[in-house]
């Protein structure tokens, strides 16, 4: 029997031209990396500051609607986009429909017009993790070869925009109340060492977040 070795060949390029998806060790549980795996693209799990996939040099957050919800609850989704925003290449992909769960549509349409217009991130919608790997696997193919991307290049947090961080990780607090307390008191200690009356003077009954703030501190 002849050893075909055009055969090997051709399988070994192949297998060169695999996608390959990085993906973040927090979506190993997803249905995602089984879905891209059937699809034959190479999968390699890695710790991801930012994002949960990178994909060439576009760095990819991915969310279902539970976790987008719960996320802008918690204020950690506007940690995470202020985060991709500072890389070139990145996408947004939710996963669901905003309907589905009884929070209020609007604030989540509020939200995603923030993503796209106010924080320049595109936003892709898809129905299932299925429908995400399909994305995921056509950004794969379409990617030119490219160097890997450093997750370290990017600029670090200004002294005002950590501040700013600190203040709207408080209950009600948003950006324009936060930017208004630093325009006026410059720094937290400034803001901390109000009395309570005069912050309520300043933001009203938002000024209730600052006794949690005092005890933490």
């Amino acid at each position: 029997m002849l050893y075909n070795i055009f055969k090997r060949k051709a399988k070994l390029i192949r297998d060169k031209e695999k996608p390959k998806i990085i993906v973040d060790i927090h979506e190993k549980n997803s249905l995602i990396p089984s879905y891209l795996k059937e699809k034959e693209a190479e999968i390699e799990f890695k710790s991801l500051k930012i994002g949960d996939y990178l994909v060439g040099n576009i760095i990819i957050e991915r969310k279902t609607i539970q976790d987008f919800i719960s996320s802008m609850i918690s204020k950690r989704l506007i940690l995470q986009l202020r985060e991709l925003s500072r890389v070139k290449n990145k996408l947004f992909l939710l996963e669901g429909h905003i309907d589905e769960e009884g929070f209020n549509p609007n604030a989540i349409r509020g939200m995603l017009l923030s993503i796209c217009l106010e924080i320049n991130i595109p936003l892709i919608f898809t129905k299932d993790s299925k429908e995400t790997a399909d994305y995921l696997f056509l950004i794969s193919k379409k990617q030119k070869k490219s160097s890997e991307v450093s997750l370290h290049s990017r600029k670090g947090l200004t002294k005002k925009e950590k501040i700013q961080y600190i203040l709207e990780s408080l209950p009600n607090i948003g950006p324009s109340t936060s930017k208004k307390l630093l325009k006026k008191y410059k720094t937290l200690s400034s803001i901390f060492n109000l009395p309570p009356e005069e912050i309520k003077k300043e933001i009203g009954k938002k000024a209730e977040a600052f006794s949690i703030l005092k005890e933490e501190y």
